[in-house]
Protein backbone atom coordinates (compact mmCIF):
# COMPACT_ATOMS: atom_id res chain seq x y z
CA UNK A 1 0.00 0.00 0.00
CA UNK A 2 1.54 3.66 -1.43
CA UNK A 3 2.21 5.75 1.62
CA UNK A 4 0.49 9.46 1.10
CA UNK A 5 0.37 12.60 3.07
CA UNK A 6 -3.80 12.89 2.55
CA UNK A 7 -4.05 8.98 4.44
CA UNK A 8 -2.06 9.90 7.05
CA UNK A 9 -4.35 13.37 7.50
CA UNK A 10 -7.21 14.73 9.54
CA UNK A 11 -9.71 16.65 8.22
CA UNK A 12 -11.48 19.22 9.89
CA UNK A 13 -15.17 20.55 8.10
CA UNK A 14 -16.32 24.31 8.33
CA UNK A 15 -19.72 24.98 7.55
CA UNK A 16 -18.81 28.99 6.98
CA UNK A 17 -22.48 30.50 7.27
CA UNK A 18 -22.35 28.80 11.07
CA UNK A 19 -19.04 28.77 12.34
CA UNK A 20 -17.69 32.35 13.48
CA UNK A 21 -19.13 35.57 12.64
CA UNK A 22 -16.34 38.40 12.32
CA UNK A 23 -19.00 41.33 12.04
CA UNK A 24 -21.89 41.21 13.70
CA UNK A 25 -24.41 40.21 10.97
CA UNK A 26 -25.39 37.23 12.70
CA UNK A 27 -23.94 35.32 9.62
CA UNK A 28 -20.16 33.69 9.68
CA UNK A 29 -17.96 34.81 7.76
CA UNK A 30 -13.93 34.16 6.16
CA UNK A 31 -12.75 36.28 8.89
CA UNK A 32 -14.34 34.47 11.64
CA UNK A 33 -12.36 31.38 10.50
CA UNK A 34 -9.61 33.15 10.15
CA UNK A 35 -9.80 34.17 13.63
CA UNK A 36 -10.31 30.89 14.90
CA UNK A 37 -7.69 29.05 13.30
CA UNK A 38 -4.87 29.12 16.28
CA UNK A 39 -8.09 26.45 17.88
CA UNK A 40 -8.19 24.18 14.88
CA UNK A 41 -4.01 24.68 15.08
CA UNK A 42 -4.09 23.42 18.49
CA UNK A 43 -6.35 20.52 17.94
CA UNK A 44 -4.58 19.21 15.40
CA UNK A 45 -5.84 19.05 12.40
CA UNK A 46 -4.25 18.97 9.10
CA UNK A 47 -6.90 20.15 6.79
CA UNK A 48 -10.07 22.25 6.25
CA UNK A 49 -12.75 21.49 3.90
CA UNK A 50 -14.75 24.33 3.43
CA UNK A 51 -17.89 24.36 2.66
CA UNK A 52 -19.13 26.46 -0.41
CA UNK A 53 -18.15 30.20 -0.09
CA UNK A 54 -18.61 31.37 -3.64
CA UNK A 55 -21.11 33.66 -4.81
CA UNK A 56 -24.78 32.50 -4.37
CA UNK A 57 -28.30 33.30 -4.15
CA UNK A 58 -28.33 31.10 -1.45
CA UNK A 59 -31.25 29.05 -2.40
CA UNK A 60 -29.88 26.08 -0.99
CA UNK A 61 -27.02 27.81 1.97
CA UNK A 62 -24.22 28.36 -1.02
CA UNK A 63 -24.71 24.82 -2.91
CA UNK A 64 -26.11 26.45 -5.25
CA UNK A 65 -23.44 28.88 -7.47
CA UNK A 66 -24.09 31.94 -9.57
CA UNK A 67 -20.00 32.67 -9.95
CA UNK A 68 -17.28 29.84 -9.40
CA UNK A 69 -14.64 32.54 -9.53
CA UNK A 70 -15.75 34.77 -6.50
CA UNK A 71 -16.86 34.78 -3.17
CA UNK A 72 -20.50 35.25 -1.51
CA UNK A 73 -20.73 38.97 -0.26
CA UNK A 74 -21.84 37.81 3.19
CA UNK A 75 -18.46 35.67 3.67
CA UNK A 76 -16.30 38.36 2.58
CA UNK A 77 -13.64 39.41 0.07
CA UNK A 78 -11.50 37.54 -1.99
CA UNK A 79 -8.66 38.93 -0.19
CA UNK A 80 -10.48 38.10 2.53
CA UNK A 81 -10.24 34.75 1.43
CA UNK A 82 -6.47 34.84 0.06
CA UNK A 83 -5.60 36.32 3.64
CA UNK A 84 -7.53 32.87 5.21
CA UNK A 85 -5.88 30.64 3.21
CA UNK A 86 -2.20 32.05 3.83
CA UNK A 87 -3.06 32.28 7.46
CA UNK A 88 -3.84 28.54 7.21
CA UNK A 89 -0.87 27.85 5.04
CA UNK A 90 1.33 29.45 8.02
CA UNK A 91 -0.27 27.25 10.67
CA UNK A 92 0.38 23.58 8.40
CA UNK A 93 -3.15 23.62 7.70
CA UNK A 94 -4.32 22.83 3.95
CA UNK A 95 -7.38 23.97 2.18
CA UNK A 96 -9.94 21.40 0.76
CA UNK A 97 -12.80 23.76 -1.36
CA UNK A 98 -16.08 22.51 -1.94
CA UNK A 99 -16.89 21.72 -5.95
CA UNK A 100 -20.47 21.78 -6.76
CA UNK A 101 -20.17 20.85 -10.53
CA UNK A 102 -23.15 18.56 -10.75
CA UNK A 103 -25.27 21.80 -11.02
CA UNK A 104 -25.26 25.20 -10.79
CA UNK A 105 -27.38 28.39 -10.06
CA UNK A 106 -30.12 29.55 -11.77
CA UNK A 107 -28.56 33.16 -11.89
CA UNK A 108 -25.39 32.20 -13.06
CA UNK A 109 -24.51 33.99 -15.80
CA UNK A 110 -24.68 30.17 -18.44
CA UNK A 111 -28.26 29.69 -17.36
CA UNK A 112 -29.17 33.14 -18.03
CA UNK A 113 -27.81 33.27 -21.44
CA UNK A 114 -29.11 29.25 -21.45
CA UNK A 115 -33.18 30.17 -21.24
CA UNK A 116 -32.70 33.31 -23.75
CA UNK A 117 -33.39 31.32 -26.43
CA UNK A 118 -33.10 27.74 -27.69
CA UNK A 119 -30.12 28.30 -30.09
CA UNK A 120 -28.47 30.42 -27.58
CA UNK A 121 -24.30 29.04 -27.28
CA UNK A 122 -24.63 28.41 -23.66
CA UNK A 123 -27.58 26.03 -23.81
CA UNK A 124 -26.01 22.75 -24.37
CA UNK A 125 -24.57 23.73 -20.86
CA UNK A 126 -27.58 22.53 -19.48
CA UNK A 127 -30.23 19.76 -19.80
CA UNK A 128 -33.72 21.07 -21.68
CA UNK A 129 -36.17 18.50 -22.87
CA UNK A 130 -39.55 19.34 -24.39
CA UNK A 131 -43.07 18.26 -22.60
CA UNK A 132 -44.77 15.12 -22.83
CA UNK A 133 -47.94 15.79 -23.63
CA UNK A 134 -48.47 18.84 -21.85
CA UNK A 135 -46.70 17.23 -18.76
CA UNK A 136 -42.84 17.09 -17.55
CA UNK A 137 -40.14 14.99 -19.79
CA UNK A 138 -40.00 12.30 -17.24
CA UNK A 139 -41.51 11.72 -13.50
CA UNK A 140 -38.39 11.64 -11.69
CA UNK A 141 -38.55 13.45 -8.03
CA UNK A 142 -36.62 16.15 -6.81
CA UNK A 143 -34.24 15.52 -3.88
CA UNK A 144 -36.26 18.06 -2.42
CA UNK A 145 -39.90 16.78 -3.35
CA UNK A 146 -41.71 17.50 -6.14
CA UNK A 147 -40.50 17.19 -9.96
CA UNK A 148 -36.81 17.49 -10.87
CA UNK A 149 -37.74 19.54 -14.11
CA UNK A 150 -39.47 23.08 -14.64
CA UNK A 151 -40.57 24.97 -17.58
CA UNK A 152 -39.54 27.88 -18.74
CA UNK A 153 -41.96 29.53 -20.78
CA UNK A 154 -39.60 31.69 -22.79
CA UNK A 155 -38.74 28.93 -24.77
CA UNK A 156 -41.70 26.30 -24.11
CA UNK A 157 -39.07 23.67 -22.99
CA UNK A 158 -38.34 22.23 -19.46
CA UNK A 159 -34.89 22.12 -17.86
CA UNK A 160 -33.71 19.39 -14.94
CA UNK A 161 -32.51 19.97 -11.53
CA UNK A 162 -32.09 17.51 -9.27
CA UNK A 163 -31.86 19.53 -6.25
CA UNK A 164 -34.25 22.53 -6.26
CA UNK A 165 -35.19 24.43 -9.18
CA UNK A 166 -32.97 27.20 -8.76
CA UNK A 167 -30.15 24.62 -8.82
CA UNK A 168 -30.46 23.63 -12.94
CA UNK A 169 -27.86 20.08 -13.47
CA UNK A 170 -24.86 21.04 -15.87
CA UNK A 171 -24.95 19.10 -19.40
CA UNK A 172 -22.11 16.87 -19.06
CA UNK A 173 -22.15 15.54 -22.12
CA UNK A 174 -20.71 18.89 -23.60
CA UNK A 175 -17.19 19.20 -24.13
CA UNK A 176 -17.27 22.95 -23.62
CA UNK A 177 -18.94 22.40 -20.55
CA UNK A 178 -16.34 20.35 -18.79
CA UNK A 179 -13.75 22.52 -20.26
CA UNK A 180 -14.86 25.41 -18.31
CA UNK A 181 -15.13 22.87 -14.95
CA UNK A 182 -11.51 21.93 -15.24
CA UNK A 183 -10.32 25.78 -16.14
CA UNK A 184 -12.15 26.93 -12.82
CA UNK A 185 -10.67 24.19 -10.97
CA UNK A 186 -7.17 25.14 -12.29
CA UNK A 187 -7.69 28.58 -11.47
CA UNK A 188 -8.60 27.53 -7.18
CA UNK A 189 -5.34 25.21 -7.33
CA UNK A 190 -2.95 27.95 -8.75
CA UNK A 191 -4.51 29.98 -6.48
CA UNK A 192 -2.92 27.48 -3.93
CA UNK A 193 -5.18 25.12 -2.18
CA UNK A 194 -4.87 21.77 -1.42
CA UNK A 195 -7.77 19.77 -2.83
CA UNK A 196 -11.79 19.53 -3.97
CA UNK A 197 -14.24 17.72 -1.80
CA UNK A 198 -16.52 17.08 -4.67
CA UNK A 199 -20.39 17.56 -4.05
CA UNK A 200 -22.43 14.47 -5.34
CA UNK A 201 -20.29 14.27 -8.21
CA UNK A 202 -21.85 10.72 -9.10
CA UNK A 203 -24.49 12.29 -10.59
CA UNK A 204 -22.72 14.07 -13.36
CA UNK A 205 -23.70 11.11 -15.99
CA UNK A 206 -27.25 10.70 -17.11
CA UNK A 207 -28.44 7.72 -19.11
CA UNK A 208 -29.08 8.65 -22.24
CA UNK A 209 -32.75 9.38 -22.96
CA UNK A 210 -33.70 10.26 -19.38
CA UNK A 211 -36.34 7.18 -19.29
CA UNK A 212 -39.28 7.67 -16.84
CA UNK A 213 -38.55 5.53 -13.87
CA UNK A 214 -40.48 2.54 -12.92
CA UNK A 215 -43.77 3.57 -10.83
CA UNK A 216 -45.94 0.37 -9.82
CA UNK A 217 -47.69 2.45 -7.32
CA UNK A 218 -48.96 5.05 -9.70
CA UNK A 219 -47.61 7.88 -7.44
CA UNK A 220 -46.86 11.51 -9.52
CA UNK A 221 -43.25 11.52 -9.11
CA UNK A 222 -40.65 8.11 -7.84
CA UNK A 223 -36.43 8.54 -7.30
CA UNK A 224 -34.65 8.32 -11.21
CA UNK A 225 -31.53 7.78 -9.00
CA UNK A 226 -30.48 4.73 -11.25
CA UNK A 227 -30.62 6.87 -14.32
CA UNK A 228 -28.11 9.74 -13.18
CA UNK A 229 -26.30 7.95 -10.05
CA UNK A 230 -22.76 6.27 -11.29
CA UNK A 231 -24.19 6.88 -14.27
CA UNK A 232 -22.33 5.43 -18.07
CA UNK A 233 -19.72 7.83 -18.20
CA UNK A 234 -18.86 8.85 -14.92
CA UNK A 235 -15.53 7.42 -14.90
CA UNK A 236 -14.79 8.93 -18.14
CA UNK A 237 -15.75 12.06 -17.07
CA UNK A 238 -13.49 11.48 -13.93
CA UNK A 239 -10.74 10.01 -15.47
CA UNK A 240 -10.68 12.81 -18.33
CA UNK A 241 -10.53 15.12 -14.88
CA UNK A 242 -7.55 13.61 -13.34
CA UNK A 243 -5.64 13.85 -16.49
CA UNK A 244 -6.59 17.72 -17.23
CA UNK A 245 -6.34 18.71 -13.81
CA UNK A 246 -5.98 16.97 -10.40
CA UNK A 247 -2.39 14.54 -12.17
CA UNK A 248 -1.09 17.74 -12.24
CA UNK A 249 -1.39 18.82 -8.55
CA UNK A 250 0.01 16.76 -4.91
CA UNK A 251 -3.97 17.25 -3.55
CA UNK A 252 -6.55 15.56 -1.66
CA UNK A 253 -9.69 14.45 -3.36
CA UNK A 254 -12.96 13.17 -2.12
CA UNK A 255 -16.43 12.38 -4.02
CA UNK A 256 -19.49 12.72 -2.80
CA UNK A 257 -21.26 9.95 -3.67
CA UNK A 258 -25.00 8.73 -2.42
CA UNK A 259 -25.91 5.29 -3.38
CA UNK A 260 -22.42 4.17 -4.38
CA UNK A 261 -20.87 0.58 -3.19
CA UNK A 262 -17.88 -0.51 -2.24
CA UNK A 263 -16.90 -2.36 -5.57
CA UNK A 264 -17.78 1.33 -7.35
CA UNK A 265 -16.21 2.45 -3.98
CA UNK A 266 -12.63 0.39 -5.50
CA UNK A 267 -13.39 2.08 -9.24
CA UNK A 268 -13.28 5.53 -8.20
CA UNK A 269 -10.21 5.52 -5.75
CA UNK A 270 -7.92 2.34 -7.05
CA UNK A 271 -4.74 4.58 -7.32
CA UNK A 272 -3.82 2.58 -10.71
CA UNK A 273 -7.07 4.05 -12.44
CA UNK A 274 -6.54 8.14 -11.51
CA UNK A 275 -9.76 9.18 -10.70
CA UNK A 276 -10.17 10.10 -6.93
CA UNK A 277 -8.70 9.46 -3.78
CA UNK A 278 -11.67 8.61 -1.89
CA UNK A 279 -15.44 8.62 -1.76
CA UNK A 280 -17.77 9.56 1.09
CA UNK A 281 -20.39 7.00 0.91
CA UNK A 282 -23.69 6.90 2.91
CA UNK A 283 -24.51 3.70 3.70
CA UNK A 284 -24.07 3.89 7.42
CA UNK A 285 -26.19 7.01 7.31
CA UNK A 286 -29.30 5.01 6.26
CA UNK A 287 -29.24 2.44 8.85
CA UNK A 288 -31.44 4.61 11.23
CA UNK A 289 -33.94 5.52 8.15
CA UNK A 290 -36.82 3.17 7.65
CA UNK A 291 -38.68 2.00 4.25
CA UNK A 292 -40.20 5.42 3.74
CA UNK A 293 -36.63 6.79 3.74
CA UNK A 294 -34.55 9.25 6.03
CA UNK A 295 -37.94 10.93 8.00
CA UNK A 296 -39.02 7.23 8.70
CA UNK A 297 -37.19 6.81 11.67
CA UNK A 298 -35.99 3.08 13.20
CA UNK A 299 -33.43 2.83 16.04
CA UNK A 300 -29.87 1.99 15.04
CA UNK A 301 -29.44 -1.88 14.91
CA UNK A 302 -25.78 -2.19 16.22
CA UNK A 303 -25.56 -5.57 14.16
CA UNK A 304 -25.95 -3.27 10.75
CA UNK A 305 -23.42 -0.87 11.69
CA UNK A 306 -20.78 -3.37 12.39
CA UNK A 307 -21.78 -4.98 8.89
CA UNK A 308 -21.59 -1.80 6.99
CA UNK A 309 -18.35 0.08 8.56
CA UNK A 310 -17.08 -3.42 8.11
CA UNK A 311 -17.66 -4.69 4.78
CA UNK A 312 -16.12 -0.93 3.33
CA UNK A 313 -13.23 -1.72 5.99
CA UNK A 314 -12.35 -4.96 4.19
CA UNK A 315 -13.53 -4.73 0.48
CA UNK A 316 -11.21 -1.52 0.10
CA UNK A 317 -7.93 -2.84 1.83
CA UNK A 318 -5.47 -2.17 -0.60
CA UNK A 319 -7.32 -1.28 -3.39
CA UNK A 320 -9.11 1.78 -2.20
CA UNK A 321 -9.48 4.35 0.35
CA UNK A 322 -11.99 4.97 2.88
CA UNK A 323 -13.13 8.35 4.35
CA UNK A 324 -14.63 8.05 7.67
CA UNK A 325 -17.23 10.39 8.79
CA UNK A 326 -20.22 10.01 11.59
CA UNK A 327 -21.09 13.65 10.83
CA UNK A 328 -21.56 16.66 7.99
CA UNK A 329 -23.41 19.55 7.35
CA UNK A 330 -26.36 17.37 6.06
CA UNK A 331 -26.38 14.70 9.53
CA UNK A 332 -27.81 15.20 12.66
CA UNK A 333 -25.29 15.26 15.54
CA UNK A 334 -23.97 11.54 15.97
CA UNK A 335 -24.18 12.20 20.11
CA UNK A 336 -27.46 12.58 19.77
CA UNK A 337 -27.84 9.90 17.17
CA UNK A 338 -25.94 7.07 17.91
CA UNK A 339 -24.53 8.32 21.19
CA UNK A 340 -26.28 9.64 24.47
CA UNK A 341 -26.68 13.70 24.21
CA UNK A 342 -28.02 13.14 28.00
CA UNK A 343 -26.51 11.52 30.76
CA UNK A 344 -23.40 10.36 29.07
CA UNK A 345 -22.97 12.87 26.55
CA UNK A 346 -19.18 13.21 26.99
CA UNK A 347 -18.39 9.37 27.15
CA UNK A 348 -20.39 8.06 24.14
CA UNK A 349 -19.02 11.40 21.70
CA UNK A 350 -15.53 9.88 23.04
CA UNK A 351 -16.66 6.64 22.47
CA UNK A 352 -17.80 7.30 18.85
CA UNK A 353 -14.44 9.56 17.68
CA UNK A 354 -12.31 6.13 19.11
CA UNK A 355 -14.63 4.01 17.29
CA UNK A 356 -14.18 5.92 13.74
CA UNK A 357 -10.72 7.31 13.94
CA UNK A 358 -9.25 4.23 14.80
CA UNK A 359 -10.35 2.40 11.43
CA UNK A 360 -8.41 2.59 8.36
CA UNK A 361 -9.13 5.57 5.91
CA UNK A 362 -9.03 9.66 6.32
CA UNK A 363 -11.32 10.63 9.20
CA UNK A 364 -13.21 13.71 9.10
CA UNK A 365 -14.01 16.18 11.66
CA UNK A 366 -17.28 18.41 11.35
CA UNK A 367 -17.42 22.01 13.01
CA UNK A 368 -18.84 21.09 16.52
CA UNK A 369 -18.28 17.42 16.80
CA UNK A 370 -14.77 17.96 18.50
CA UNK A 371 -16.78 19.33 21.56
CA UNK A 372 -19.75 17.47 21.57
CA UNK A 373 -22.30 19.29 20.12
CA UNK A 374 -26.22 18.15 20.02
CA UNK A 375 -28.92 18.00 18.07
CA UNK A 376 -31.20 20.89 18.97
CA UNK A 377 -35.31 21.02 19.06
CA UNK A 378 -36.73 24.63 18.19
CA UNK A 379 -39.90 24.98 19.10
CA UNK A 380 -41.92 25.61 15.99
CA UNK A 381 -40.96 25.06 12.05
CA UNK A 382 -41.02 28.27 11.84
CA UNK A 383 -37.42 28.45 13.26
CA UNK A 384 -35.93 26.04 10.85
CA UNK A 385 -34.35 27.23 7.45
CA UNK A 386 -32.96 24.22 6.02
CA UNK A 387 -34.97 24.02 2.52
CA UNK A 388 -34.88 19.95 2.77
CA UNK A 389 -37.14 20.23 6.30
CA UNK A 390 -39.47 22.97 4.68
CA UNK A 391 -40.06 21.31 1.76
CA UNK A 392 -40.77 18.22 3.50
CA UNK A 393 -42.95 19.65 6.28
CA UNK A 394 -44.92 21.58 3.92
CA UNK A 395 -45.73 18.42 1.50
CA UNK A 396 -46.32 15.83 4.60
CA UNK A 397 -48.35 18.31 6.82
CA UNK A 398 -49.80 20.95 4.95
CA UNK A 399 -50.69 19.13 1.47
CA UNK A 400 -51.16 15.34 2.97
CA UNK A 401 -52.83 15.99 6.43
CA UNK A 402 -49.83 14.26 8.58
CA UNK A 403 -49.75 14.67 12.29
CA UNK A 404 -47.65 17.89 12.76
CA UNK A 405 -45.79 16.54 15.98
CA UNK A 406 -45.02 13.16 14.70
CA UNK A 407 -43.57 15.26 11.22
CA UNK A 408 -41.13 17.40 14.15
CA UNK A 409 -39.75 14.68 15.64
CA UNK A 410 -38.51 13.85 12.51
CA UNK A 411 -37.52 16.73 12.26
CA UNK A 412 -35.62 16.99 15.62
CA UNK A 413 -33.92 13.69 14.96
CA UNK A 414 -32.88 13.83 11.13
CA UNK A 415 -33.25 17.32 10.23
CA UNK A 416 -30.20 19.20 8.50
CA UNK A 417 -30.68 22.29 10.73
CA UNK A 418 -29.22 19.94 13.47
CA UNK A 419 -25.68 20.32 12.04
CA UNK A 420 -25.96 23.89 11.38
CA UNK A 421 -26.84 25.88 14.74
CA UNK A 422 -24.06 27.87 15.24
CA UNK A 423 -20.43 26.19 16.59
CA UNK A 424 -20.78 27.46 20.25
CA UNK A 425 -17.59 29.05 21.37
CA UNK A 426 -18.55 30.42 24.74
CA UNK A 427 -20.83 30.68 27.44
CA UNK A 428 -22.03 34.60 26.27
CA UNK A 429 -24.79 35.53 24.62
CA UNK A 430 -24.95 33.68 20.79
CA UNK A 431 -22.50 31.43 22.34
CA UNK A 432 -19.91 34.09 21.24
CA UNK A 433 -20.98 33.13 17.40
CA UNK A 434 -21.67 36.62 16.67
CA UNK A 435 -22.51 40.25 18.47
CA UNK A 436 -25.82 40.24 16.24
CA UNK A 437 -28.90 38.38 15.52
CA UNK A 438 -27.46 34.73 14.28
CA UNK A 439 -29.06 33.59 11.00
CA UNK A 440 -29.93 30.78 12.88
CA UNK A 441 -30.67 29.97 16.62
CA UNK A 442 -28.22 28.94 19.36
CA UNK A 443 -28.78 25.66 20.70
CA UNK A 444 -29.69 26.74 24.27
CA UNK A 445 -27.40 24.29 26.08
CA UNK A 446 -24.26 26.33 24.98
CA UNK A 447 -23.86 27.66 28.71
CA UNK A 448 -22.65 23.90 29.46
CA UNK A 449 -21.70 23.13 25.89
CA UNK A 450 -18.63 25.11 24.68
CA UNK A 451 -15.09 25.57 23.08
CA UNK A 452 -13.69 27.82 26.02
CA UNK A 453 -15.08 24.96 28.53
CA UNK A 454 -13.63 22.11 26.27
CA UNK A 455 -10.22 23.61 25.96
CA UNK A 456 -10.14 24.29 29.57
CA UNK A 457 -10.92 20.73 30.59
CA UNK A 458 -8.44 18.17 30.53
CA UNK A 459 -10.88 15.60 30.43
CA UNK A 460 -12.95 17.32 27.54
CA UNK A 461 -14.26 15.43 23.76
CA UNK A 462 -11.97 18.41 22.92
CA UNK A 463 -8.89 16.67 24.45
CA UNK A 464 -9.84 13.09 24.01
CA UNK A 465 -9.92 14.42 19.69
CA UNK A 466 -6.96 16.51 20.36
CA UNK A 467 -5.38 12.67 22.02
CA UNK A 468 -7.05 10.53 18.87
CA UNK A 469 -5.46 12.78 16.29
CA UNK A 470 -1.30 12.49 18.05
CA UNK A 471 -1.95 9.22 18.28
CA UNK A 472 -2.78 8.78 13.92
CA UNK A 473 0.61 10.97 13.72
CA UNK A 474 2.60 8.66 16.42
CA UNK A 475 1.79 5.46 15.06
CA UNK A 476 1.51 3.82 11.33
CA UNK A 477 -1.03 0.74 12.21
CA UNK A 478 -3.73 3.31 12.86
CA UNK A 479 -3.42 4.47 9.39
CA UNK A 480 -1.96 1.49 7.32
CA UNK A 481 -3.10 -1.58 9.45
CA UNK A 482 -6.16 -3.75 8.05
CA UNK A 483 -9.04 -4.07 9.88
CA UNK A 484 -10.55 -7.53 11.06
CA UNK A 485 -14.18 -6.95 13.31
CA UNK A 486 -14.04 -9.55 16.13
CA UNK A 487 -17.13 -10.25 18.40
CA UNK A 488 -19.14 -9.85 15.74
CA UNK A 489 -22.38 -10.93 16.81
CA UNK A 490 -22.43 -9.09 20.19
CA UNK A 491 -25.07 -6.55 20.77
CA UNK A 492 -23.54 -4.04 22.83
CA UNK A 493 -19.65 -4.45 22.14
CA UNK A 494 -18.41 -3.39 18.85
CA UNK A 495 -14.49 -4.41 18.44
CA UNK A 496 -12.05 -4.96 15.97
CA UNK A 497 -8.20 -5.18 15.63
CA UNK A 498 -5.79 -3.57 13.11
CA UNK A 499 -2.48 -5.05 11.99
CA UNK A 500 0.74 -3.91 10.26
CA UNK A 501 3.40 -6.35 10.46
CA UNK A 502 3.95 -7.85 13.68
CA UNK A 503 1.95 -5.05 15.68
CA UNK A 504 -1.78 -5.15 16.69
CA UNK A 505 -4.02 -2.85 17.99
CA UNK A 506 -7.47 -3.78 20.17
CA UNK A 507 -10.35 -1.69 19.74
CA UNK A 508 -12.91 -2.11 22.25
CA UNK A 509 -16.09 0.32 22.00
CA UNK A 510 -19.38 -0.66 24.31
CA UNK A 511 -22.50 0.86 22.12
CA UNK A 512 -24.97 0.90 25.42
CA UNK A 513 -25.75 2.46 28.46
CA UNK A 514 -24.99 -0.63 30.40
CA UNK A 515 -22.16 -3.03 31.30
CA UNK A 516 -21.23 -5.42 29.07
CA UNK A 517 -18.47 -7.99 29.75
CA UNK A 518 -15.75 -7.93 27.16
CA UNK A 519 -13.98 -11.46 26.50
CA UNK A 520 -11.12 -11.88 24.58
CA UNK A 521 -11.41 -14.13 21.71
CA UNK A 522 -9.43 -17.39 21.46
CA UNK A 523 -6.44 -17.35 18.94
CA UNK A 524 -5.53 -13.67 19.83
CA UNK A 525 -2.61 -13.92 22.38
CA UNK A 526 -0.10 -11.61 23.33
CA UNK A 527 2.80 -10.83 26.10
CA UNK A 528 2.39 -7.34 26.20
CA UNK A 529 -0.15 -4.45 26.12
CA UNK A 530 -0.19 -0.52 26.28
CA UNK A 531 -3.32 1.27 26.54
CA UNK A 532 -3.06 4.05 24.29
CA UNK A 533 -6.44 5.47 25.01
CA UNK A 534 -9.33 5.42 26.84
CA UNK A 535 -12.35 7.40 27.72
CA UNK A 536 -12.49 5.98 31.61
CA UNK A 537 -9.48 5.75 33.94
CA UNK A 538 -8.68 2.36 33.55
CA UNK A 539 -5.59 0.72 36.05
CA UNK A 540 -3.10 0.00 32.87
CA UNK A 541 -2.20 -3.20 34.40
CA UNK A 542 -5.39 -4.30 34.53
CA UNK A 543 -5.61 -7.99 32.44
CA UNK A 544 -7.89 -7.56 29.58
CA UNK A 545 -8.55 -11.52 29.13
CA UNK A 546 -12.47 -10.50 30.68
CA UNK A 547 -13.86 -7.35 32.40
CA UNK A 548 -16.82 -5.47 32.18
CA UNK A 549 -17.02 -2.40 30.49
CA UNK A 550 -18.69 1.04 31.70
CA UNK A 551 -21.27 2.83 29.85
CA UNK A 552 -20.11 3.59 26.29
CA UNK A 553 -16.82 2.92 27.57
CA UNK A 554 -13.38 2.93 24.83
CA UNK A 555 -10.33 1.58 25.21
CA UNK A 556 -7.56 1.03 22.57
CA UNK A 557 -5.00 -1.30 23.53
CA UNK A 558 -1.62 -1.87 21.48
CA UNK A 559 -0.90 -5.55 22.30
CA UNK A 560 2.93 -7.34 21.17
Amino acid sequence: MQKKWWKEAVVYQIYPRSFKDSNGDGIGDIKGITSKLDYLQELGIDVVWLSPVYKSPNDDNGYDISDYRDIMDEFGTMADWEEMLAEMHKRGIKLMMDLVVNHSSDEHAWFVEARKSKDNPYRDYYIWRPGNDGKEPNNWESAFSGSTWEYDEATDEYFLHIFSKKQPDLNWENPKLREEVYDMMKFWLDKGIDGFRMDVINFISKVDGLPSAPNPEGKKYVSGHEYFMNGPRIHEFLHEMNQEVLSNYDIITVGEMPGVTPEQGILYTDEDRNELNMVFQFEHMDLDSGPGGKWNLKPLELADLKKSLSKWQTELEGKGWNSLYLNNHDQPRVVSRFGDDKQYRVESAKMLGTLLHMMQGTPYIYQGEEIGMTNVKFSSIEEYKDIETLNMYKDKVQENGEDPEKVMLSIYTKGRDNARTPVQWDATAHAGFTTGTPWIQVNPNYTEINAQQAVSDENSVFHYYKKLIQLRKQHDIIVYGSYEIILEDHNEIYAYTRTLGDEKLLVITNFSGETPTFTLPEGLSFTQQELLISNYDVNHDEKINKFALKPWEARVYKLA
